[in-house]
């Protein structure tokens, strides 16, 4: 399951990017990035799948570094399209998003029933889901792009998502901190005893 979700993500990132590009949306590549993102994530996932905890919450460490640097990377994303001041093309950033958006959802419902497993499985699920919002908005982004013929409704979307980015990595980051304290104080009792 999660090599099928990695594959679709990769695949998102390479067509959100290249249509993002394309259309001079921040929001697009924004939301090219979490995919690549998330493809990264999934990689990981897979590398410590049944792994002891001392590995999964490395994993996840890594996996809120990722999100972290991706947020602030569309924060300057965001400085260079309100800079630019050229709107991006609605059509592009419609027909893009709605693909994503239809892409997360075989994801998010693929991963549902393991989101409890373990924080490896919840960091994964939680990227899929926060795919969804941001790929709904990046849609909502299109609408008001079209209908203001303004750069604002792609820069405050990106800004949502950058938003999002940098609460999911605060999440991840938290848990993955306190499995590594609660495994290094398992250890540190085995140690004595």
């Amino acid at each position: 399951m999660l090599w099928l979700v990695l594959a679709i993500n990769a695949t998102m990132f390479v067509v959100e990017l290249g249509a993002g590009v394309l259309a001079g949306s921040v929001a697009l590549q924004a939301d090219s990035l979490d995919m690549l993102g998330d493809a990264l994530v999934y990689g990981f996932s897979l590398a410590v799948v049944g792994r002891a905890v001392f590995w999964q919450s490395r994993a996840a460490l890594l996996k809120g570094s990722i999100m972290l640097l991706f947020g602030l990377g569309v924060l300057g994303q965001v400085v260079i399209k309100i800079l630019s001041g050229v709107p991006p093309s609605p059509d592009i950033v419609s027909v893009t998003g709605a693909l994503a958006l239809a892409a997360n959802g075989v994801c998010v419902a693929l991963l549902f029933r393991h989101r409890a497993d373990d924080i490896n499985m919840h960091s994964t699920w939680l990227c899929s889901r926060n795919d969804i919002i941001a790929n709904a908005s990046v849609i909502l982004s299109a609408l008001g792009v079209f209908v203001f013929a303004s750069i604002w409704p792609d820069v405050l979307v990106s800004l949502g998502i950058v938003a999002l980015f940098l609460h999911s990595a605060a999440n991840v980051l938290g848990a993955a901190a306190a499995e590594m304290r609660a495994a290094q104080g398992a250890a540190n009792a085995a140690t004595l005893s």
